[in-house]
């Protein structure tokens, strides 16, 4: 099997060099540059399995949020934020282009590569293990063979990590999803005390699929407990499941 490939988009020099050791050492392939028209013209050109953006990059005219919402328009790249700041409002900013994930300088060696492998993991496609090709709930349509989402005849697009979270909603309509459930199952054990980072998704996902997001009727919350995807007019808790 091919060594997974990372790109590093880095603007420190000493950093870069460190986070290229630490990952040759745990067996990826990595590619490198500090310029966010280059990264873009890499994830193009040589189509790596992930990206590790750093958000203050002096290389070039745009920041690591400009070079996600670019990728982003082309390819749905896992894409994890290297940042310094830790305040919600840049992790929002950061979700809303694309991120997958942050990670906040500084960290452990362990750590990034504890965070790469989890979001690898979890942007690997579910579809080889699943029999069903489409979930309906209402009028919204998962189809599992091509990731492809749609409400009536509007395609939405989605993150990796934004189509695993509404597509474990989904499987679970009118069912409340424990907050922990959701953590654990989407990122992983180490998340599962994470709230803030669920709620984040969650907001974006509902600007998404929502016609008011500010009055939601697809994704509801269950004040301090979690939530549920509902589907109208039902008579029974499950959605609807297709076969081709």
């Amino acid at each position: 099997m091919d060594k997974p490939r990372i790109l590093i988009v880095e603007d420190e020099p000493k950093m870069a060099r460190l986070i290229t050791e630490v990952l040759t050492a745990a067996g990826f392939e990595v590619l490198v540059t500090r310029n966010g028209a280059h990264a873009i013209e890499i994830v193009a050109m040589e189509k790596p399995d992930l990206i590790l953006l750093d958000i203050i990059l002096s290389a070039g005219n745009m920041d690591g949020y400009e070079v996600a919402r670019r990728i982003r328009e082309f390819s749905n790249l896992p894409v994890i934020m290297l940042t310094a700041r830790v305040r919600e409002s840049d992790l929002l900013r950061g979700f809303e282009a694309g991120a997958d994930d942050y990670i906040t300088k500084p960290f452990s060696s362990k750590e990034l590569v504890a965070r790469i492998r989890a979001v690898l993991k979890r942007c690997q496609d579910k579809e080889a293990f699943l029999t069903r090709s489409e979930i309906v709930c209402g009028d919204l349509r998962i189809d599992l063979a091509r990731r492809r989402v749609t409400i009536g005849e509007r395609e939405i697009y989605l993150t990796p990590t934004e189509y695993n979270l509404l597509h474990e909603l989904a499987r679970n309509s009118n069912k409340i999803l424990y907050h922990e459930h959701l953590l654990t199952t989407i990122w992983g054990q180490e998340y599962r005390n994470d709230v803030d980072y669920l709620r984040s998704y969650i907001h974006y996902l509902r600007k998404k699929l929502e016609p008011d997001p500010a009055n939601p009727r697809i994704i509801v919350t269950t004040p301090g407990i979690g939530y549920m995807l509902v589907v109208p007019d039902v008579d029974q808790s499950e959605p609807s499941w297709h076969n081709n």
